[in-house]
């Protein structure tokens, strides 16, 4: 049964073509991976199909009495309420049937024979649907689903205006999973989750009876949980049965099906020409060369798609410093409570460290302390005097500022040729180029800032959860470059594939933290 129906639905944005007769279908109990470069529409389809966004031709067809629930890169939460609170927002309707119920035996003190007897079938039939839908153990129920994200260690009774970017995302994603849609739509899910979390989440979407619609760039992840890949690309949205490697595999036989039959194609056209070039103007021959020229008339002509810009990037080495670029002494994190106990350790010149463990412990409250960003609780961090770092931050807001405008204000010496250059060795179109940082899509921002980190020198570059958002072209090229780079550096990351044959040394912060993990 299909519960979704997309019909020839059109999109631009800008003067470009983002979806061109785009059709889809969801059925009950599909789990779909949405696939495709950064910046190839997949969340404008997400925003489309939930009625954010208006499409500009075609048509969107849910089932009825349909529920969905949609995790995307904006979503917000309400200020001044608990994790608890919000957790439970995701059963408000069972909290209203059960005020119901008991208004009614309110009115059981003082009514006719008759009205009790339709009172207590009301209330039966609530009491019966509470008892069916787990409404008497949904307190254990947000505890299993907070302890599986990570929610448990930061405390449910924390406000959620004093959390994180990251810990919010937990939040949401929580409570979206605890409403049970009839389909969950869930763009970049894991970014925010580590490896634990990542493989409670994995279990749960293997196990989801309903349908969902899964944007990741973690191809791990999506290989565990998803049956069918729909891939958007050149404005295609093109359907495939099976996992992501399977997906691979058909994508790419068919791209050299096509260029084969391209190849031929302009073979044929290139000799269909030159006969029609050297016989049009014979009597003798004219009829065979108008002949030729209708055949080339009807040739339905085979394209190629657009050749994406691969994204290359590396960074520049500053001048060597000392043997130990960071020495700590005594180190306790934190903010307004300790997060660690008292650390003693250096960073040496060259090493490659990962940093890792479970969210909430303080990985990049560690990173801003090393930097001296903000200041220990207690001990020392001392810096050698040749150190320059490069430092890539996991959250940044975006500005309204033009991508453009966002490396020359930083680098006012470059002109406009060397910083569109730099932009475009990203992975950047002149499209991405003039448009504002806040429209573009969430690795489309974070290839501008990798770019303003490759324009600085640096012998110790300082990584927070560099691969959030990026596609699997860009992750690729972004570990060569930090393989390659012969500097010091410290990264974060939740995604073991990214880190394991690049760092030399690897630290749990679950080892130093103070909290029960």
């Amino acid at each position: 049964m299909s519960i979704l129906n997309v019909e020839h639905v059109s999109h631009g944005f800008g003067g470009r073509q983002i979806l061109e007769d785009a059709s889809f279908r969801l059925l009950k109990g599909e789990h779909i991976g949405l696939v495709g470069a950064n910046g190839e529409g997949k969340t404008t389809f997400l925003n489309i199909i939930t009625g954010k966004l208006m499409p500009d031709e075609g048509n969107i067809s849910w089932c009825k009495r349909i529920t969905t629930g949609y995790l995307d890169q904006n979503t917000v939460l309400t200020q001044g309420k608990t994790i608890r609170e919000v957790l439970r927002d995701a059963f408000s309707h069972m909290f209203e049937l059960e005020q119901e119920m008991l208004a009614m035996y309110d009115k059981m003190t003082d009514c006719t024979d008759e009205e009790m007897a339709v009172l207590m079938e009301d209330v039966g039939e609530i009491q019966e649907s509470l008892e069916h839908n787990g409404f008497y153990t949904i307190d254990s129920k947000i505890e299993e689903y907070a302890n599986g994200l990570g929610l448990g260690e930061i405390g449910l009774d924390r406000l959620v205006n004093e959390l994180s970017g990251g810990q919010r995302a937990k939040v949401l994603l929580a409570k979206l999973l605890l409403e049970n849609p009839m389909i969950l739509i869930l763009d970049e899910p894991t970014n925010f989750l580590d490896e634990n979390h990542v493989y409670w989440l994995t279990n749960f979407l293997k196990n989801y009876d309903n349908a969902f619609i899964l944007v990741s760039h973690d191809t791990t992840f999506m290989n565990n949980v998803i049956n069918v890949i729909y891939h958007v690309e050149n404005a295609t949205l093109t359907r495939y049965s099976g996992d992501y490697n399977y997906f691979l595999e058909m994508h790419e036989l068919k791209r050299r099906q096509l260029e084969q039959a391209y190849e031929k194609q302009q073979k044929e056209i290139a000799q269909l020409e030159d006969f029609v070039a050297r016989n049009k103007a014979r009597a003798a021959t004219a009829n065979m060369a108008k002949s030729r020229q209708k055949k080339l008339d009807k040739m339905d002509v085979i394209e190629l798609g657009k050749t994406k810009i691969k994204p290359t990037f590396s960074f520049k080495e500053a001048r060597t410093p000392g043997k130990y670029v960071i020495e700590v002494k005594d180190l306790v994190i934190g903010y307004n409570e300790p997060l660690t106990r008292a650390l003693n350790f250096h960073v040496e010149r060259n090493q490659k460290i990962a940093i890792k463990g479970v969210n909430g412990l303080g990985k990049s409250t560690l990173l801003k302390t090393l930097l001296q960003i903000i200041p220990p609780i207690s001990g020392t961090v001392a810096h050698d005097q040749f150190m320059e770092v490069g430092y890539f931050e996991q959250e940044e807001s975006a500005s309204s500022k033009t991508a453009l405008d966002e490396l020359w204000d930083e680098f006012p010496s470059m002109n406009a040729g060397e910083v569109r250059a730099a932009l475009a060795r990203c992975g950047l179109t002149n499209e991405h180029i003039t448009s504002q940082m806040r429209v573009l899509s969430g690795g489309e921002n974070a290839k501008v800032r990798l770019c303003k980190l490759m324009m600085k020198e640096a012998n110790l570059l300082v990584l927070d959860e560099p691969t959030n958002h990026l596609d699997v072209e860009a992750k690729e090229e972004l570990k060569k470059a930090v393989k390659e780079f012969k500097g010091t550096v410290l990264l974060v990351s939740h995604e073991p594939e990214f880190y394991e044959d690049v760092a030399t040394a690897i630290w749990n912060v679950e080892d130093w933290t103070t909290k029960i993990v």
